[in-house]
């Protein structure tokens, strides 16, 4: 099974950093994608999500905002969409409801969302809120997360909720229960900061 991932975020939330750590275990992007000078940056992961191996090709926009028509055409073919903004910057988290307008205007009417806040391993500098990033991902249905493409925190659990997704969705038979990305974030989230403490 094979499905499109698109990155979408504004400069300086450090998602090709997220890219490449969840591709190859890096902890800074290397010196051959220098995000300034490309248009795209492509990846190919082979993630497995239950005993199916589930390849996600990820088109990273590089932040080229100068490129908007370019990247309302990769839209159309996406199967997902992470929406990244910087924990540390109010406008970086405003422009977030435009994307969401742009998706809902060119993206497919299924395609799956997920809203990132990253830069979480900055906390002294943050002005967006973890509550403001929950509340407007419940305003439009869609799960979130906050990430750090530093340390590696929940860059792995994105990915692999938007698999174990589109994996269903592939695959959904009608007596098969039903995958709820949101319930399923929530529940990780929770299992991740219950076992910090041990």
């Amino acid at each position: 099974m094979c499905c499109k991932v698109m990155l979408r975020e504004t400069s300086g939330s450090a998602k090709t950093c997220s890219l490449i750590r969840f591709k190859d275990g890096a902890e800074e992007p290397r010196d051959s994608h220098p995000p300034i000078l490309c248009l795209f940056l492509f990846q190919n992961k082979v993630v497995t999500v239950d005993g199916m191996r589930v390849k996600l090709q990820i088109w990273d926009t590089a932040g080229q905002e100068r490129f908007r028509s370019v990247t309302h055409a990769y839209y159309r073919d996406a199967q997902a969409l992470l929406l990244l903004y910087d924990i540390t910057s109010k406008s970086s988290f405003d422009s977030i409801r435009a994307w969401l307008t742009e998706i809902h205007e060119y993206a497919q009417r299924d395609v799956v969302i997920m809203l990132l806040g990253n830069k979480a391993d900055m906390s002294s500098e943050r002005v967006i809120r973890s509550e403001d990033g929950e509340t407007l991902a419940r305003e439009y249905g869609v799960p979130f997360l906050e990430t750090s493409a530093k340390t590696g925190m929940n860059v792995e659990l994105a990915f692999l909720a938007i698999a174990k997704e589109l994996k269903y969705r592939a695959g959904q038979q009608a007596n098969e229960p039903s995958f709820q990305i949101r319930d399923y974030v929530e529940s990780q989230k929770k299992r991740s900061s219950c076992c910090s403490f041990m």
